[in-house]
């Protein structure tokens, strides 16, 4: 099992990352008309994933905005949909091979609902993951590695202690589905599908 998840790795859409071959540049979009939350939603994510950009869609189909990114060199696209004006869907694709995971998102609270939130530094966030030890956690813990610069920076409140403090905005995400490829919603060959029963 480890040697299967060695040679995913040497191989995967994400090994141009982890070679540092390539740098993370990620398009945030919405579904189109989005409510003031979900826009707020998408600033606070743009805060806290650098070298990300926020377009919205203005009725564009999500497949003509694939290759628009691709040729500005964007390496992924989140894509948050929202339900009774809150945020409840997040598509990650990744560029320009895929894969394209698809994600319930719920109990959405933004830095403003936080108490003691902390303020926003210049420095570079890490993303930590516990416990994606299978195959499947393995390829969803490399696309969130992926959309984060390589090289974090820590804050130390001395010389051994890191300060960690919440920023902002905290949301439960359960995955739906992880499909091949970029998003294709007819013709997408699917890795994994949740299945409720």
């Amino acid at each position: 099992y480890i040697n299967q998840v060695a040679k995913d790795e040497e191989t995967d859409e994400f090994a141009s990352y982890f070679n540092r071959d390539t740098t993370p540049k990620v398009l945030i979009t919405t579904s189109d008309r989005p409510c003031s939350r979900t826009n707020k939603f998408c600033k606070e994510l743009k805060r806290c994933i650098p070298n990300s950009e926020i377009h919205y869609r203005r009725g564009l189909d999500l497949k003509k905005i694939i290759p628009q990114a691709m040729s500005k060199d964007f390496t992924d696209i989140m894509v948050i949909n929202e339900d009774r004006k809150e945020p409840n869907g997040l598509v990650i694709s990744h560029l320009p091979n895929g894969p394209t995971a698809h994600f319930k998102v719920s109990n959405v609270r933004l830095s403003t609902d936080i108490k003691r939130v902390g303020e926003m530094t210049g420095h570079k966030p890490e993303i930590i993951l516990n416990n994606f030890n299978t195959r499947l956690g393995h390829s969803v813990g490399r696309m969130f590695a992926s959309l984060f610069p390589h090289d974090p920076q820590y804050v130390f409140r001395n010389s051994k202690r890191v300060g960690l403090k919440e920023l902002g905005p905290r949301f439960t995400m359960k995955l739906r589905s992880l499909q091949k490829g970029t998003f294709d919603s007819k013709f997408g060959e699917f890795e994994w599908v949740h299945k409720k029963y």
